[in-house]
């Protein structure tokens, strides 16, 4: 009859020690798991939004007026300018990659930056981050003025008196930059006028 008897032992101590002890891993090892899935998961949605917003807005913004030069007949437009800055907390943007849209309700031209005139306004003093005069990065705290001539691409009937036009400005990264202006009712030959 003795062989037939159940044993029936509790755990000792040693042995509830080491099966939660066990439980503890797993869950440390559960935790950590998930909790590396979330942190991947939340860095990936901020590079999202920082790219979306990147992408949503323009590396650059006007700074100050929008200036044309009337023809030698005072009927056209010789030369378009304008400054630029980087927008607020924006990254420096090459200049030497930037290419500007011409356009009115005839005519559209594209202009690279081989076809423009670049004078910075604005250097850094000292000079940023080994930046030179003529490294063709615009950096923050820094303006260029943008010269454009849209001769002989657009005649006076093109872009004329009282005309609306649209220079459309195209940074490497971010939005383009539209500038709507409209030249004024009469001008005198070969001179400069601020357009609104």
């Amino acid at each position: 009859m003795s062989s037939f008897k159940r044993k029936d032992e509790g755990f000792t101590g040693l042995e509830a020690a080491i099966v939660l002890i066990a439980f503890v891993v797993v869950a440390a090892v559960f935790s950590y798991v998930v909790l590396g899935a979330g942190f991947f998961t939340t860095q990936k949605a901020q590079q999202t939004v920082h790219t979306g917003v990147s992408e949503a807005t323009s590396a650059v913004e006007p700074s100050g007026p929008v200036s044309v030069e009337a023809d030698s007949s005072g009927t056209g437009v010789q030369n378009i300018t304008f400054y630029l800055q980087l927008a607020a907390g924006g990254a420096a943007v090459d200049m030497s990659k930037v290419t500007y849209t011409v356009s009115t309700a005839t005519k559209v031209e594209t202009y690279t930056n081989n076809q423009t005139n670049l004078s910075w306004v604005q250097q850094n003093t000292p000079i940023d981050l080994g930046q030179t005069a003529h490294a063709g990065l615009l950096n923050p705290r820094e303006m260029v003025l943008v010269s454009i001539s849209p001769e002989p691409d657009f005649s006076s009937s093109d872009l004329g008196v009282n005309t609306a036009f649209i220079v459309q400005v195209n940074p490497p990264v971010g939005a383009a930059l539209p500038i709507a202006r409209t030249l004024p009712a009469g001008m005198v030959a070969n001179t400069w006028y601020e357009v609104y």
